[in-house]
């Protein structure tokens, strides 16, 4: 028999994990009487949880949203899950600095199980952080803002640097942030421009409301805008190729990000790839590991075959 201090806080977590409990449900996983349901929820709403019941036979009880709910109850892995991504917080400066992110950690890993705070040293031993150089860190605070705009709806006014170092002001609708795992990107609409746009947060150096309210038509997938427009990068060579894969192959072999796609019958699919050079290409292209006709510039497919042949010549005999 577990004691009432214990229940009270197995029953906060499991109300934390769903949108609603029957009374019947919860006495069935604490192993109590629906009496003894109805107790525990009176004890909490007590203690100062927001518990909200709806009622008859077929209601149920939620925690009500934006409630407070003192303490933050974790099981092990969500306490590992947590302590890893303040962990990731505090290295990538995503939110701008590493401190705020440093301070929860360690007030975590302070009342953490040892059996929890074990595992999580083993990760930190295992784990190498690469770092960013000559990247510029997020501003603070800066993704919470992009964040507010996007939640707010409202046209905004945006001072940005681009990767030429120019700076401009323009009105942007904001729509969503994407994250690709090495830079944050801010999707609006550009209103002078007319069309969807791209940025780099850590570029953005302000962004603030015009108290204006826009309604979005016809928004693209912001995963998509950012792929294709980190595919359509300037380089200085590009090589067209034919696959013959289907769509959904090519861009398991080819990512979004490296390259843009178009189908080519239901059983074939041409890329369009840029990079530094055509011996860089090249040596892409042979890493693909599959057929493939290079259909413009001569001067990838020169170099595709030179290497090739350099290939057979050092495994001949």
């Amino acid at each position: 028999m577990i004691t009432t201090s214990a229940r009270l806080l197995r029953l906060v977590s499991l109300l934390s994990t769903r949108p609603s409990w029957t009374c019947g449900e919860l006495a069935g996983r604490l192993a109590v009487t629906d009496r003894t349901v109805r107790r525990d929820i009176a004890r909490l709403r007590d203690l100062g949880y927001g518990v909200e019941s709806d009622p008859g036979p077929w209601g149920g009880y939620r925690l009500r949203a934006g409630s407070r709910v003192p303490p933050l109850i974790l099981d092990e892995e969500e306490a590992l899950a947590v302590a890893v991504g303040l962990r990731e917080a505090a290295l990538s400066g995503v939110l701008g600095g590493d401190q705020a992110a440093l301070s929860a950690l360690l007030k975590l890993r302070q009342v953490l199980p040892s059996r929890i705070a074990d595992r999580l040293g083993e990760l930190d031993a295992a784990l190498v952080h690469t770092p960013r150089t000559g990247e510029p860190p997020l501003a603070q605070g800066r993704l919470l803002d992009l964040a507010a705009a996007c939640r707010r709806g409202e046209r905004s006014r945006l001072s940005y640097r681009d990767r030429q170092g120019t700076a401009t002001v323009r009105d942007v609708d904001p729509y969503r942030l994407v994250s690709t795992g090495r830079h944050w990107y801010f999707v609006a609409r550009d209103v002078a421009r007319g069309e969807w746009r791209t940025f780099r947060a850590d570029r953005v150096a302000r962004i603030h409301s015009t108290g204006r309210p826009v309604e979005l038509a016809d928004p693209p997938d912001p995963a998509l805008l950012v792929f294709h427009s980190l595919a359509r990068a300037d380089y200085p060579v590009y090589v067209t190729i034919r696959l013959p894969l289907p769509l959904d192959r090519a861009l398991e072999l080819i990512p979004p990000t490296v390259g843009t796609h178009r189908p080519d019958g239901p059983d074939a699919t041409v890329a369009e790839i840029g990079g530094p050079d055509a011996d860089g290409l090249a040596r892409y292209l042979l890493g693909l590991g599959t057929p493939l006709r290079v259909l413009a510039p001569d001067e990838v497919r020169h170099a595709l075959l030179r290497r090739t042949r350099e290939l057979l010549d050092d495994n001949a005999g």
